[in-house]
């Protein structure tokens, strides 16, 4: 009867090729010939303690890695939550995209509210590079909450590049892009209590689908142009 079922388990790489070596050398049983190699490698402490050792560290490192595993998933839920933020009445999601960048620019937007009420926007929007079509995007958002008499509104974005210079400082502030940001804080002073928050493009797919159907719809004409030119008001 085998009293240590477990050796293979708590033997090191080492000990494993080493005991296959004399199971070849000495036609032993694998079984056998790893009984051997660790009893050689317990030496006057015994196998027995050999065993309850061994057993003991590999419970306490699955212990570490239960551990290390349940902080991940903490931080992952951490950062779920600030990605997400608290319920709001209100929510919105935008993308713009620009192929190639500077290219043709197409623009997506979702906002849903109370009772139902769901606006999809999904639209071609003239020439120019990937934040101003985000930037082109957002307003686009905006217009149509204020439309809708929004309140209480989270907006949802993947641009840290639109996002951030919404939310900082005049100094700051891209100047290639301020007629946008201009038209957003004029967007945003009509609309009470709206919060702009990133996240991760896996979060804005809704947003990016519509932007790539615009995109998929695209038809540059002179009117595009004009309208890609025009500055936001």
């Amino acid at each position: 009867m085998n009293d240590f079922p477990d050796l293979d388990r708590i033997a090191y790489k080492a000990e494993r090729a080493a005991s296959r070596r004399l199971a070849r050398a000495a036609g032993l049983p694998a079984d056998q010939a790893l009984r051997r190699t660790l009893e050689a490698a317990a030496g006057t402490q015994g196998l027995a303690a050999l065993v309850a050792a061994r057993t003991g560290m590999l419970a306490a490192q699955a212990a570490r890695d239960a551990a290390r595993a349940a902080g991940k998933a903490a931080a992952d839920a951490r950062r779920a939550a600030r990605h997400d933020g608290p319920p709001s009445a209100w929510r919105g999601w935008f993308d713009g995209s620009a192929k190639p960048n500077p290219g043709r620019c197409g623009i997506g937007a979702r906002l849903d509210g109370p009772a139902g009420i769901r606006v999809e926007i999904a639209r071609p929007a003239g020439h120019g590079n990937s934040s101003e079509a985000e930037y082109r995007a957002l307003i686009a958002l905006l217009e149509a909450a204020v439309a809708h008499g929004a309140r209480d509104l989270t907006i949802h974005g993947d641009s840290r590049v639109v996002i951030d210079d919404v939310a900082g400082p005049d100094l700051y502030a891209a100047p290639a892009l301020a007629p946008y940001r201009s038209r957003v804080h004029a967007l945003l002073a009509g609309l009470p209590d709206v919060r702009l928050r990133w996240v991760p493009r896996h979060k804005n797919t809704d947003a990016d689908a519509l932007s790539q159907r615009a995109l998929a719809n695209f038809s540059f004409d002179e009117s595009d142009a004009d309208d890609a030119l025009r500055t936001p008001s």
